[in-house]
């Protein structure tokens, strides 16, 4: 049976990418630091329906916490690790930029060391799209320049791209870094758009609504982008020996075992259509308070997920109407609207 090291275990992604391991049979050693970025009840009740199963495991405490976390990942002696554990948020990095240094950097940079030290088979680590920044041509490809990060959450995870690559290079260390596209669905975060969206519209409070409505996002559901990650576990970076052995479109590194995927739905969806399919599944007209842009905000994101497709046969396909529609159901049972 094989161990995959999680951490972010409690997290929105994390729960779901958790649970379909253990589905599938692999062993879980779940570790997150359970911050109070948002109702800490959420990341609790995710925890707890995991340890209903006899292969997961986890330890409470911070990236930060090199000690802990060294002996915990020891003591899993993982085979594969996947990194998503960090301080989320665009908007919230402009309020509290340290949380994204110590949280994104140097505790990417201890997961990094301890999987070097620990010699293990694959590093997986989660991006993001918003390091497309200040990007214009669409849809994005992971061999597009990213040299214009908008937020200081988008620059710490370019630095764990740069970082990976590094020890990827030097140590022979397989990392493949993930770039997710505004990821959506049951168990969802609470400071994310669906969610506040759902809520207000539930309550019948106004929703702010930015950039009055021009807005265009890849809407990726949870379930999709998960299955793409474990997919990816299979798919491991090797270096090639010429630079000429890389396939066209692959952002496979000539000079390390390194590469970087898009998981996203490959569908621009304007943001009104996505509030329109939250009505269609509460059944209830969204009052909208209409807003300007906000500061590091982006007008639109978009993956070319191709090379996902190519490496694993798999490519994510759950519009936004079914996935919302989920959404709002677990939304109503969990609290019971």
């Amino acid at each position: 049976m094989k161990t995959v090291f999680v951490t972010g275990s409690a997290g929105f992604i994390g729960y779901h990418l958790s649970k379909l391991l253990l589905a599938e049979g692999f062993r879980v050693v779940g570790y997150d630091g359970m911050t109070d970025y948002y109702d800490i009840t959420l990341k609790q009740r995710r925890h707890a329906m995991l340890l209903q199963h006899a292969n997961f495991s986890m330890t409470e405490a911070l990236l930060e916490d090199q000690t802990t976390l060294e002996a915990a990942m020891r003591a899993a002696k993982p085979d594969v690790i996947i990194h998503l554990a960090a301080q989320a948020g665009v908007r919230y990095s402009l309020e509290n930029p340290r949380a994204y240094l110590n949280a994104n950097l140097i505790g990417g940079f201890n997961v990094l060391d301890l999987a070097r030290e620990l010699k293990v088979d694959h590093l997986l680590m989660a991006s993001t799209s918003s390091v497309y920044g200040a990007n214009t041509k669409m849809p994005f490809l992971e061999t597009d320049k990213t040299e214009t990060p908008l937020t200081f959450y988008a620059a710490t995870k370019k630095a764990n791209e740069a970082m990976g690559h590094s020890y990827a290079h030097i140590y022979g260390l397989p990392v493949t870094m993930f770039r997710f596209f505004t990821v959506y669905g049951p168990w969802g975060r609470p400071d994310m758009a669906p969610y506040k969206f759902t809520k207000g519209i539930l309550e019948g409070t106004p929703i702010d609504i930015y950039n009055n409505g021009d807005m265009w996002r890849d809407f990726t559901y949870v379930e999709d982008l998960v299955r793409g990650i474990r997919l990816l576990t299979d798919s491991i970076p090797q270096r090639p020996d010429t630079p000429e052995e890389i396939p066209p479109g692959d952002s496979l590194s000539p000079a390390a075992p390194y590469r970087v995927v898009n998981i996203g739905n490959s569908e621009k969806v304007n943001l009104m259509d996505f509030i329109e399919a939250i009505e269609a599944a509460t059944g209830c007209k969204a009052i909208r308070n209409y807003m300007p842009m906000q500061t590091g905000d982006v007008h639109a994101t978009y993956a070319d997920a191709n090379l996902l497709k190519s490496l694993t046969g798999y490519a994510p396909k759950t519009n936004v109407r079914d996935g919302m529609a989920a959404f709002v159901r677990w939304y109503r049972d969990y609290y019971k609207t």
